[in-house]
């Protein structure tokens, strides 16, 4: 017996839109700046590995017919700025996620605020390890913390007796907040700081304040340097340090320092013997799945970028954030942070987050790694 030509009409209408919901686009936003000198390496970094993860599940037809999709806003690394587009994207009821925020100023304020919290939506693998960020409602975090690389470089430092440290900051995002904490740690580690010089990381400012910088390290004839930046103010530091008297210490860095474009940027003899603090698995040798899955995918979805850590960082918070919607069922921002908050131990490939009613905790080793004469980096 045939349809009525109403319910007929009715059927196809609700198939329509069946499948219109279906093939409903899930859509993550970044904020980070790929235009600001001291965050455009890492910001590009993330933007790389997260899309190239989105390509690969959307290549196999998506969640469940759904595709991943990445929008990127730069906020200049101005705090006040980020904190305004995270209000606009949660504000947006099309937005399911928020991945792979850069900005320590910002997400300090994003976190002090609860727009997270308040906004009900999650916020995936922010580059951040600043406790009080990472510890904030709907923050699910990879890395390790800023707290942990410093500890980890200080203890290096001292077990090779440089009991005198210089500490050099940019004065921005992490800058300050992690200079104040290796000034705090240092006395109880047995070590002194004899200097501490800033960097003005604003572009037309770098210049002098690296040659400031550079002379009141010099004079204090520290054993050792650590230097609490990225991007160019870390390479024009490191290059300008290295020629100056006493430019032969040694000098440590955090993870946020990129070490290829550091060798690119300041040289290999220049860069040769820093030791860099790593809140991240090593991404250039196949010892774990995620590291195998991770090389394979940009192989082939981004084989003119480069390995890196903030790649692979921008990887596993897209694979996470993908996990997240196949659990979910559906693209709803609420449904997604109901999956994050029930994941448990999940294993991205030999390498665990745990999220749940306990807390939300990251990889949480820290590894260090060295810079060797050929510039490539070395565990």
């Amino acid at each position: 017996m045939p349809f009525p030509r109403k319910t007929l009409a009715s059927l196809l209408c609700g198939l329509t839109l069946t499948l219109a919901a279906h093939a409903e686009d899930v859509v993550f936003v970044q904020i980070a700046s790929q235009t600001n000198p001291a965050s455009k390496d890492n910001a590009r970094g993330l933007a790389v590995g997260i899309q190239a993860y989105f390509d690969a599940v959307n290549a196999k037809g998506g969640v469940q017919g759904r595709k991943l999709v990445l929008k990127i806003k730069d906020d200049g690394l101005n705090a006040e700025r980020m904190v305004q587009l995270t209000e606009e994207t949660i504000a947006d009821p099309s937005i399911a996620g928020l991945l792979g925020f850069l900005n320590s100023a910002g997400l300090a304020e994003i976190a002090k605020r609860d727009l997270a919290g308040q906004g009900k939506i999650a916020l995936i693998a922010p580059l951040q390890g600043d406790k009080n960020v990472i510890g904030a409602a709907n923050v699910f975090p990879f890395r390790s913390g800023y707290v942990n690389e410093i500890e980890a470089l200080l203890k290096e430092a001292k077990s090779w007796g440089k009991d005198t440290v210089s500490v050099v900051n940019m004065g921005i995002a992490f800058g300050p907040i992690l200079a104040k904490v290796a000034e705090e740690q240092a006395p109880a580690m047995g070590l002194k700081v004899v200097s501490h010089s800033v960097i003005d990381a604003k572009p037309e400012n770098i210049a002098a304040s690296v040659q400031t910088a550079v002379k009141d390290t010099s004079a204090a004839q520290p054993k050792a340097i650590l230097v609490l930046a990225a991007g160019k103010p870390a390479y024009e530091f490191v290059k300008a340090m290295r020629a100056a008297p006493g430019g032969m210490a040694q000098m440590y860095g955090l993870s946020v320092l990129l070490h290829d474009d550091l060798v690119a940027q300041s040289g290999k003899d220049k860069a040769h013997g820093m030791v860099l603090s790593q809140s991240l698995p090593y991404p250039y040798t196949m010892y774990k799945p995620l590291i195998t899955e991770y090389q394979q995918v940009m192989k082939s979805y981004a084989p003119k970028e480069p390995i890196s850590y903030s790649s692979l960082e921008g990887f596993a918070g897209a694979k996470i954030a993908a996990e997240a919607v196949r659990r979910a069922g559906a693209p709803s921002r609420e449904r997604i942070l109901a999956a994050l908050n029930q994941l448990g131990a999940y294993d991205l490939g030999g390498i665990n987050v745990n999220y749940g009613p306990s807390g939300r905790k990251g990889w949480g080793a820290v590894e260090l790694t060295i810079i060797g004469a050929d510039g490539q980096l070395r565990k």
